[in-house]
């Protein structure tokens, strides 16, 4: 028998404890990370339970009458433990959709969660929307390396790196954020952009993750060239945030510090992710930037958002 639940501030730690181990969730969807922007979101995440057990959490906000799976985040979805299986996931679906539908929600736009994030396949949630009716609205494009068998970098990219070498950089890890995120903040200025989390925002979470969430930076004495915000999802690392110096990016600092942490620092992974590139929600793709990461041997993995109507 299945029963589902609005989510309480109470469920924090069982709500954790799905997501540590679930199949498809990580660090994005714990609590304590997702809850560092509570004040901007209307929360209705739901909990799922089969005989009384906890098997399922799904993050959800709300705005007006539609419902996200979450608003704050970059890609969310039904995360399941192994109980959860195809048939009992069609039911579950078919339960989210009445609790949504009850309290008048029109639509649910779904955010499911790439592939390469799974540690074990979890593409029920897929199955059911498409049984369900719902379409596909909208489609990302991330780049990733499979680190099993990586494709190698270009010559143009080797030789950044070699060139690189020789002005004998230092790379390191630093605990403070404020001067990286005032360099990433001047690069996306340029491209009338800013940074998803504020300094303070960073700050805070890179403190409640201090194993997970790690800042690399490239210097040339106390000169900051370059550095990347990595998230490290266990099987998988993440570049959350990348940026470079003027003088970095004449001396190939950003492409340094990159094949450290895909060759030696994150070499045990499964998978090396870049992120997306691109923009007006799928569709524009930035050319440059994608190349940039294709250089290394990142290939194409999609981020699909869903529309289902209720």
């Amino acid at each position: 028998m299945f029963s589902l639940k609005t989510y309480a501030p109470a469920d924090a730690k069982a709500w954790d404890a799905v997501v540590r181990s679930s199949r498809n969730g990580n660090l994005l969807h714990r609590r304590s990370y997702m809850d560092y922007h509570a004040d901007r979101f209307v929360d209705r995440s739901l909990l799922i339970e089969r005989d009384n057990r906890l098997i399922a959490v799904l993050p959800a906000s709300l705005q007006g009458k539609t419902v996200s799976s979450h608003g704050g985040l970059t890609y969310g979805g039904l995360i399941v433990t192994e109980a959860l299986q195809a048939e009992a996931a069609l039911t579950v679906f078919q339960m989210i959709g009445a609790h949504y539908r009850a309290q008048g929600v029109e639509r649910l736009i779904y955010k499911a969660i790439p592939h390469v994030f799974h540690r074990y396949p979890a593409e029920e949630d897929l199955f059911a929307l498409h049984w369900l009716g719902a379409r596909l609205v909208r489609r990302d494009i991330s780049s990733v390396i499979a680190m099993s068998n990586p494709l190698g970098y270009t010559t143009m990219r080797k030789r950044s790196i070699k060139r690189a070498g020789r002005h004998h950089m230092a790379m390191r890890t630093v605990s403070n954020v404020a001067a990286f995120h005032n360099l990433l903040s001047d690069v996306l200025r340029r491209h009338d952009a800013a940074p998803t989390h504020s300094m303070q925002e960073l700050q805070l979470l890179r403190g409640r993750f201090p194993n997970e969430i790690v800042l690399y930076q490239a210097h040339h004495d106390e000169d900051l060239l370059a550095g990347v915000v990595a998230y490290d999802f266990g099987h998988i690392v993440h570049m959350q945030y990348m940026a470079a110096s003027q003088h970095g990016r004449e001396l190939g600092a950003l492409d340094l510090l990159l094949d450290t942490l895909i060759t030696t620092t994150y070499a045990s992974k499964h998978y090396f992710s870049f992120g997306i590139s691109t923009e007006r929600e799928g569709r524009f793709l930035n050319g440059s930037l994608i190349a940039q990461k294709e250089h290394f041997g990142a290939r194409g993995v999609v981020h699909d958002f869903y529309e289902w109507s209720l």
